[in-house]
This record gives C-alpha cells, sequence and structure tokens, in this order.
C-alpha cells in the first residue's frame, strides 16, 4: 500500500487530504500539534503529535514510515496582519518557520527514503500569496514565495532519481483559519467582516472561495501516476485570483 504524510494534517485543508488520499486507497499518516484534532482523526490512520518545526520529531515520524511515496507538507499558519513598519521580527520568524522551514524539514527527511526508492511525490502547499503577494501579509506571503522556490529547487535536484515535487496554491479556503484572517483584517482596515470576505471572493473570476476538498483533490492528483510527469508546476486552486486586495 502507498504511504502518504501529511504535516498539519488533523484539520483544515490537511484534513481533507487525508480523507482524499484515504479514499485513493493510501496508508494515511498525519502529524500535527493540535491533540484534540488528532485524537478525532479516522482510526486506521497513524497519528503523531509533532511541530512541522520540531526536526527530530519530524525525523522520527519519517524513519517510523519504513518508505514514504508521497509527502504532503501542508503545516502552515497565517502570521500577522499588519503594515510592514508594525510587524514585529518574533511574529515574522514565527510565520517563517512554520511555512518555511517546516516544509524544508520534511522534504529534507522524507528525502533519503524516495531516493532509496526510486520514486516519490513532494507536495508543498503554498498560498496564491505565494504568487501575488498581499497587503499587510509581508511575513506569510514572503514565506510563500520563499516555498515555491524551495519547490522548484526540490525538482530540479531530484528528479533524476524519480521524485517530483509541486506546490499548490489555495486562494481563500472556506472555514476557522480563513473567518480568523477575515477578522484580523476588518480589525486593521475598519471594515466589516462582510466587506473583506465581499473583497476577497470578488477578486476571483469565479467570484467564490474554495473548499479544503478542492485542494485536496488536486494534491491527490498529483501524488498520483497519473501525474507521473508533472513536476517544478504552480498549481493555483482559487477560482482564478485576479485582485489579491480584499477590497470591496
Amino acid at each position: 500500500m502507498s504511504r502518504v504524510l501529511i504535516t498539519a494534517g488533523a484539520s483544515g485543508i490537511g484534513r481533507a487530504m487525508g480523507g482524499a488520499f484515504d479514499a485513493a486507497g493510501f496508508e494515511v499518516w498525519v502529524t500535527d500539534v493540535d491533540d484534540a484534532a488528532l485524537a478525532d482523526c479516522p482510526a486506521g490512520w497513524t497519528c503523531h503529535a509533532a511541530s512541522a518545526t520540531d526536526e527530530d520529531a519530524t525525523a522520527r515520524v519519517i524513519a517510523a514510515m519504513g518508505g514514504i511515496d508521497v509527502l504532503c507538507a501542508n503545516a502552515g499558519v497565517a502570521g500577522p496582519t499588519a503594515r510592514v513598519e508594525d510587524v514585529a521580527l518574533d511574529d515574522w520568524r514565527a510565520c517563517v518557520s512554520v511555512n518555511l522551514e517546516g516544509a524544508f524539514l520534511a522534504a529534507k527527511h522524507a528525502t533519503p527514503l524516495m531516493k532509496a526508492a526510486g520514486r516519490g511525490a513532494m507536495i508543498l502547499t503554498s498560498s496564491t500569496a505565494g504568487i501575488h503577494g498581499y497587503p499587510n501579509r509581508a511575513p506569510y506571503a514572503a514565506a510563500k514565495w520563499a516555498v515555491i522556490g524551495l519547490m522548484k529547487t526540490l525538482a530540479m535536484e531530484l528528479g533524476p532519481f524519480g521524485i517530483r515535487a509541486n506546490a499548490i496554491c489555495p486562494g481563500a479556503v472556506e472555514g476557522p483559519r480563513m473567518e480568523g484572517v477575515l477578522a484580523r483584517e476588518a480589525a486593521a482596515k475598519s471594515m466589516t467582516r462582510d466587506q473583506v470576505y465581499r473583497g476577497y471572493a470578488a477578486g476571483t473570476s469565479m467570484r467564490s472561495f474554495v473548499e479544503a476538498r478542492d485542494v485536496a483533490d488536486m494534491a491527490v492528483f498529483l501524488g498520483s501516476d497519473a501525474a507521473r510527469r508533472v513536476s517544478g508546476q504552480v498549481i493555483a486552486v482559487d477560482g482564478h485570483t485576479e485582485n489579491p486586495d480584499p477590497r470591496p
């Protein structure tokens, strides 16, 4: 049975990825820092409490798998919503650490097992913020751009070993995390939550948010043999973001 590891896999996009890979016949391994969400995962999944930024914990989980066919480096945090001059250095570092270093550590420790197998797929979760840049989200946008640079390098470096790497860029995804972003942006811009929501939706050609399952379905495709010649690609699942500045 093929094995997939999903970081931050106990809720949100990661949970949807787990469900989609499970339905596709994969053995699902998950790491997360949310103990309650981990306890609520399906009984057939192998779940570990581990931070994406903890190298020792990441290495132990991947070693315990014995082999890995697909890596979904999905861990991320929204970071602060503030003008660049108001961003505290500690907040910058915390955001970049989870979003970028977490992906690096997962890829670093998955690589030897994939090289040994002569195949594998790495799927890094970036964001439309990694394509456009977003006002008042400097740490997040910078980290998500860097995730794409990491992915492109992995694709070039690991391709000769039969290992593919791609990045998914979700747009605004319905759920608790996005609700927090909406609330912070509303406060920062003296707007209502609904005004900010409408601004995000209006900035897409499909005039809508996306759902976690939309991102999960793309991850399963990229991890499958149907995408065996797809590597080094940045694929947005966002309803086509035209204007990343969420103003109505």
